[in-house]
């Protein structure tokens, strides 16, 4: 007796986006569901990053075309405020003393993490306790260590005099000199910095591979030819990212500032992020101090892409 075989009835396939999905492979539809799961875990950072960056940046641009005091209406004024900016001898000692800050601030940190991290990639059982030591000052507050600084540099009775008057060295008067201020400002600064910039500069050294430098020792070089020739050039992009966090870390600097000096004294070191303070809660005129917020941003901008174009030239590739 013949059998029959059993004929399949294919369902038909829906309109719209299950009907999509239906004609979709099963490898395209898993890096389909992988890209939306991807995206899903992407949506909350993008939301924040549009709220609170993105969002304040295009109003802060369009405060600074505005006169406005916080109370009642903004009053469109056009680029009044930026034609000021350039008539302001108040700004430019502001900005003078943010780019004596910055050069300043920014050549110590890397060198001084550089330092460190060279050091700590030879061979020591006591490295562990060494990078929680240089680490440290990084996990404290800005504000609670400017606190405890200012009065280890109070000019009367403080821990540093107090401890150079010991060993029979002269004094200072610290953060109460025009002359010293700035310096103890950044002294500050580079404390609290260095160690977290030595992590990355570390975790760049010990990613270079271990051939080039076994190679080079090979050949006769000494440590320091290494350093020059193998670890610095091909640290490069390690070194980029670092000098461009810290150029913009140092032209945003306040906090640690405004709790040390207050900006004091005698201006010493105001710098222009204080002055910017000032004007918008001091002064309640929003509109110019949106206007010299979007100046700093278009100078840090520019220092950024003078940074990235001399980084690329002659880019090294491991």
């Amino acid at each position: 007796m013949a059998t029959t075989k059993p004929t399949t009835v294919e369902a038909p396939v829906r309109g719209g986006v299950r009907g999509w999905l239906g004609r979709l492979s099963g490898m395209d539809r898993d890096r389909l569901e992988q890209a939306v799961v991807g995206y899903a875990f992407v949506l909350p950072d993008l939301i924040g990053l549009l709220v609170f960056i993105v969002g304040p940046m295009f109003m802060a641009l369009i405060i600074s075309l505005s006169d406005w005091k916080l109370v009642g209406e903004p009053q469109f004024v056009g680029l009044r405020n930026y034609e000021t900016i350039f008539k302001d001898p108040k700004f430019g000692a502001a900005l003078g003393r943010t780019i004596l800050y910055t050069i300043s601030f920014v050549p110590a940190v890397y060198t001084l993490s550089l330092g460190m991290a060279v050091l700590l990639t030879r061979r020591s059982r006591s490295n562990n306790f060494f990078r929680t030591v240089y680490f440290m000052p990084v996990a404290m507050s800005l504000v609670v260590a400017g606190v405890i600084w200012r009065f280890m540099f109070d000019p009367g009775n403080g821990l540093i005099n107090e401890l150079l008057a010991a060993v029979g060295l002269p004094t200072s008067q610290w953060i109460g000199s025009v002359q010293s201020a700035m310096l103890s400002v950044i002294i500050v600064s580079v404390w609290k910095s260095a160690g977290y910039f030595m992590i990355i500069l570390l975790a760049g050294i010990q990613d270079i591979p271990g051939d080039y430098i076994e190679a080079a020792q090979i050949d006769g070089a000494n440590r320091r030819q290494v350093f020059w020739h193998i670890i610095l050039p091909l640290l490069k992009p390690t070194s980029f990212f670092v000098l461009v966090i810290l150029t913009i870390n140092a032209l945003q600097a306040f906090d640690q500032i405004y709790v040390m000096t207050r900006g004091g004294p005698a201006y010493a070191t105001y710098t222009l992020l204080m002055y910017t303070y000032e004007k918008a809660f001091r002064e309640w005129n929003f509109g110019y101090a949106a206007a010299m917020s979007v100046a700093l941003f278009a100078m840090i901008f520019v220092l950024t892409l003078i940074q990235v174009r001399y980084f690329r030239s002659g880019e090294v590739k491991a």
